[in-house]
This record gives structure tokens, C-alpha cells and sequence, in this order.
């Protein structure tokens, strides 16, 4: 158009269709595919070039209006034969054209959409991906949690405080599992322990059953209790201790069981033993063991009191008393009477649990043991119901009024050892006459018989039927008539 303005042919018909047909060819010439379409149209809306063949619909032309009047519209969408287009128009003034250069809609955004299709599938990509390594390094992240959570599920389950986490990663998840490792390890010690505690206390139940096994026989159960809560074990350890001895036996008895049928021995048997059993418990004394009629009992453990000494005493008298009242029922039941003669020593023995798991004794043994046996023994030869040693009389004499009786050498021992008698309530009498016999005694061993002989007399003179004085008396006038050698006083016993 320019060369026809500057030739001035734009006058010339020939010319400007001539110039109107090298822009529909220019028009072709760049069209870059089918489906686009390069139009113009003037006022009336008559389409005055197109490359492709179209018709302009009746709902189109208002759109095709509004252009016109907005002849720089720009990039816009719009509907031409019923197909939607993208187009940018442009007015051309010299042929006072509209020039519309067109594309279908899907074509024009078919590379926005591949792009699209593809960014959509990249992004879907990228996001599976990336749940795939978020899942990963998630799982990498809470595995150990994992492993605390599933370690602390077994050890529930299984009560086994061994198991431990696996320490993977220097950092704060290691750092957890290094530290519920520690935990689960001072659990561990902390139910070792219990379990530990958990076998001593059964162990410790087991002891104290048979503790009171072995003393519910013969000690009060206030007793038991008391020292089972303070120290149970205290009461089986051995050890050598002062003691008081008690043996007391009924005189006669083989005689006496021939005379009554066995259920009656038994019966009569049982009745004496529960009476003198309540005696020696009364005065805080242990029932060690019954020797067939006899009774052995001491006194001072396994609790030690500080009047062991006299009480045994105490106890030994007593026995002596209601031994009276029970053959009074003997005589009303029309059975024989029981006579018993008790001895009673003191000294150091050994006391303790002694024996064997399944036969076990909480005993006493020694020679004072030995010897409280001998002295019950003795009874019957002095005539007494009750004997006790010197150590004992040396204990209670504060207490009570002794009379020595003489100095033995019981068998396998090599030495004499004084023995004394004594009573609850000795009468006035007896007192005058003990207190005499006591000071005769000294003579006696010394061989002075003459002092020893007339101060036995006096004995006799206030108690005229006295074993004890009457026997020495004799043996004393017997020294003076026949003299002996070595004389030391002592009687040597040939049996036991």
C-alpha cells in the first residue's frame, strides 16, 4: 500500500485489488495450520478476505461490532461459525478493513495444554515421589521409635527386661534409645532385685515357719511373735551361754506302769506333764524334751532374762508343790502317786538349732547339762525332792535359805562339787537347823569330826527324823572311830 501512496495508483482500481490480493496471499503464505483462519470485514460486517471459507453466524455479529468499535482489542476469544477462536484484530485503514487473524481455540492452546498435561503429570510425579522418599525417610526417622515402641510392647508382654533398642544414629532418636536403654537396664537391676527380695522373703517365711515350728511346743506365742518381729534368726544361731538346767523325773515309774493298764499311764502321764509344764513356762522357762516320764527344761534363751537363776528355782519348788495337788486326784481316781525328784544346775552351755533339716532341735548340750541330769539323779540318794549346784545356790541365796547337803564326785568327773536343797518357806525350825548344818559342814570337809559330829546333833535335836544330818552325822562318827586317809570329804559316785 505504501508503493501505490508513492505511485500514486491508489486511484487506480486495478492496482489496489491487485494490492488486495498480495494480502490474501501474504495472509496464506503464513498461516501455520489448517484450522487458522486470517479474515477481514468492513463496517457492514461483510467478511471481504478470508484464507479458509466462513460463515459469520447471527449471534456472532454483535461481537464482530464491539471489535470494530475497539479496533486494538488485543489477544481475545470469541466464537466465528460456531467455533471457538482466539484472535487478535487489528483495523486497516487504506482498505478500511478489520483484520482478524484466528485460531481455533483448542489448537491455539494445544501446546498449553500439552504443557500442562505435562507439568500436571511431572508435578503428580514429583509429589509420588516425594511421598515415596517421605515415607522412606520417615520410616529411616521413626524406626528407632519404632523399635522403642515394639521393645517396650515385649517387655510388657514378656516380662524380659534384657531385651534392648539397637542404637542406630548419633543423634536425638539415638540419644533416646541410648537412654531408654539405660532405663530398661536400671529396671532390670531394680526387678532382679525384687526378685531377689521377693526368694529372701520367702526363704525368710520358710525360716520363721520352722522357727516356730520348733519353739510353738514350748514357748508362748507372745514370745514368738515378739522376737520373730525383732530378729527371728537370733533365736537359732549357737552359741554358749549361762543357763539354768532343769531335769525332774518320777521315782519309781517303771514300777508304777506295771501296776496300770497303757491307756492309763498315758492319760495319767499326760495330766502330770501338762501340769508341769505350765509351772516352768510360768517362770519363763523352755520345755526342751520329754525322756520318757522325765522332763528337761532350761531357762534363759533363747530370751535371756536377768532372774533365769531364781526362777528356775522357783520353778523346780513349784514342781515339787503341785505334784502334791495332782496325786491328791491320783488318789481319787484310784491311781498311785507320782513322786519326782527335780535338779536344777547353772552354768555355760551351748544352746542353738542342732540337728538335721528334717529332724531339728533347739537344744542345749555340755557337761552342766550333763551334770543337772546327775543331780536329779542324786535325789533319790540324799533323799531329797529337789537338789540344785553351787553355782545356782551362790545365784538365789539372797533369795531363798540353801542347806548344802555335801560335796559328790559324780562319774567321769575328777573333782567334788558341793550340791544344796532349798525351799519356798522353810520353817523356823528348819531354818534354826539348815543355818547349823551349814556351819557343821566346814568341819565336816575339814575332818574335824568331833565339832562336825556335835553340831549335826544339835540338827537332830530340832529336827529329829533329818536324812541329810542324821546321814553325815554317822559317817562322821564313823571317821572318828575308823579314822580315813586322804580324807577330802568328798563321795565319789559309782553310778550315774
Amino acid at each position: 500500500w505504501s508503493l501505490l501512496v508513492d505511485n500514486e495508483y491508489t486511484d487506480n482500481p486495478a492496482m489496489v485489488n491487485a494490492a488486495r490480493n498480495t494480502v490474501v496471499s501474504y495472509a496464506i503464505s503464513i498461516m501455520e495450520s489448517p484450522t487458522e483462519v486470517i479474515m477481514a470485514f468492513n463496517r457492514d460486517l461483510q467478511i471481504t478476505m478470508s484464507t479458509n471459507e466462513i460463515t459469520i453466524w447471527d449471534g456472532e455479529r454483535q461481537t464482530l461490532e464491539e471489535l470494530y468499535a475497539q479496533p486494538n482489542a488485543g489477544l481475545i476469544q470469541l466464537p466465528i461459525g460456531g467455533i471457538d477462536r482466539v484472535a487478535m484484530g487489528f483495523y486497516f485503514e487504506p482498505f478500511d478493513w478489520y483484520m482478524l487473524v484466528t485460531e481455533q481455540k483448542s489448537t491455539f492452546y494445544r501446546d498449553v495444554d500439552k504443557i500442562t498435561v505435562q507439568s500436571t503429570a511431572t508435578l503428580v510425579a514429583s509429589i509420588v515421589l516425594a511421598v515415596i522418599l517421605l515415607f522412606i525417610i520417615s520410616r529411616l526417622l521413626t524406626r528407632p521409635l519404632i523399635r522403642v515402641v515394639n521393645t517396650m510392647k515385649d517387655i510388657i508382654s514378656y516380662s524380659d527386661l534384657s531385651q534392648r533398642v539397637p542404637v542406630e544414629f548419633q543423634d536425638e532418636t539415638g540419644e533416646l534409645a541410648h537412654t531408654f536403654n539405660i532405663m530398661v537396664g536400671e529396671l532390670e537391676k531394680a526387678y532382679n532385685n525384687i526378685k531377689k527380695y521377693a526368694f529372701e522373703a520367702v526363704i525368710s517365711q520358710k525360716r520363721e515357719t520352722k522357727i516356730r515350728n520348733i519353739f510353738q511346743k514350748y514357748v508362748p506365742q507372745e514370745l514368738i511373735d515378739k522376737y520373730l518381729g525383732e530378729n527371728p534368726e537370733s533365736l537359732l544361731i549357737g552359741d554358749n551361754r549361762v543357763l539354768a538346767i532343769l531335769f525332774s523325773d518320777i521315782r519309781g515309774f517303771t514300777t508304777i506302769s506295771e501296776k496300770l493298764p497303757p491307756d492309763e499311764i498315758v492319760n495319767s502321764l499326760n495330766r502330770y506333764f501338762s501340769v508341769m509344764v505350765d509351772v516352768i513356762l510360768s517362770h519363763k522357762g523352755i520345755v526342751d524334751k520329754y525322756i520318757g516320764d522325765a522332763i528337761m527344761a532350761f531357762f534363759g534363751a533363747p530370751v535371756k532374762h536377768e532372774d533365769d537363776a531364781i526362777q528356775s528355782v522357783y520353778a523346780g519348788i513349784e514342781m515339787t508343790e503341785r505334784v502334791v495337788e495332782f496325786n491328791r486326784e491320783q488318789e481319787k481316781m484310784g491311781k498311785p502317786p507320782f513322786h519326782i525328784g527335780v535338779g536344777i544346775n547353772y552354768g555355760i552351755v551351748t544352746v542353738g538349732n542342732i540337728g538335721t533339716e528334717k529332724k531339728m532341735d533347739y537344744t542345749v548340750i555340755g557337761d552342766m547339762v550333763n551334770f543337772a541330769s546327775r543331780l536329779e539323779s542324786l535325789t533319790k540318794y540324799f533323799k531329797q525332792e529337789l537338789l540344785i549346784s553351787e553355782s545356782l545356790a551362790r545365784k538365789v541365796k539372797d533369795n531363798l535359805v540353801c542347806r548344802e547337803l555335801g560335796r559328790v564326785q559324780v562319774k567321769g568327773k575328777t573333782e567334788g562339787i558341793k550340791i544344796f536343797t532349798t525351799k519356798r518357806k522353810p520353817t523356823d525350825a528348819e531354818r534354826e537347823a539348815w543355818d547349823i548344818h551349814n556351819r557343821a559342814m566346814p568341819h565336816y570337809y575339814a575332818g574335824e569330826f568331833q565339832k562336825a559330829a556335835h553340831l549335826f546333833e544339835s540338827v537332830l535335836r530340832i529336827l529329829p527324823n533329818d536324812f541329810a544330818a542324821l546321814k553325815i552325822l554317822e559317817k562322821s562318827l564313823e571317821n572318828l572311830k575308823y579314822p580315813p586317809e586322804h580324807w577330802t570329804g568328798v563321795e565319789k559316785m559309782e553310778t550315774k
